[in-house]
């Protein structure tokens, strides 16, 4: 009888894990879609100063890893050759946004690569890459950007 009152209990002790694991799980996936809700955010943020031809502000609105790999005069001046042929946005659609702890080419870290199906007064279609990464400072902000 006493062996069986102590499988019982480890049972129910495995089923406790178990349960445990699977919260876990869930916490972890829900911590990547809050993470993933606050970067688009600040990803729309910071596409508003681009919009607006505010380079050097969005410079200065990027992520330390973007400042320190990019002087803010060179950033400027490569996002107004990118960005001032195209015209004003006409169109912006959020396509996806994947979150991401390892990306080629950039340090271990939290990010979300978000596309976005855009238009412009120049060209009809294309597609907005924006990458934030949560700073040192755990604040969410933009590390790459690129437009096809």
């Amino acid at each position: 009888m006493e062996t069986a009152i102590l499988r019982g209990r480890a049972i129910i002790g495995l089923i406790g894990i178990a349960l445990l694991l699977n919260f876990s799980v869930v916490t972890k996936a829900e911590d990547r879609q809050a993470a993933t809700k606050v970067a688009t955010s600040a990803a729309a943020q910071w596409l508003g100063l681009v919009d607006d031809r505010k380079y050097d502000e969005s410079w200065d609105a990027a992520a330390l890893y973007l400042r320190s790999a990019v002087p803010k005069e060179q950033f400027a001046q490569k996002l107004a050759a990118a960005r001032d042929p195209l015209g004003k946005l006409v169109t912006r659609d959020l396509k996806s946004a994947q979150y991401a702890t390892s990306l080629p080419g950039a340090p271990d870290g939290q990010y979300v690569v978000i596309q976005y199906a855009s238009s412009f007064e120049n060209k009809k279609s294309a597609i907005e890459t924006v990458t934030p990464m949560l700073d040192k400072d755990g604040k969410w902000r933009v590390s790459g950007y690129y437009i096809k």
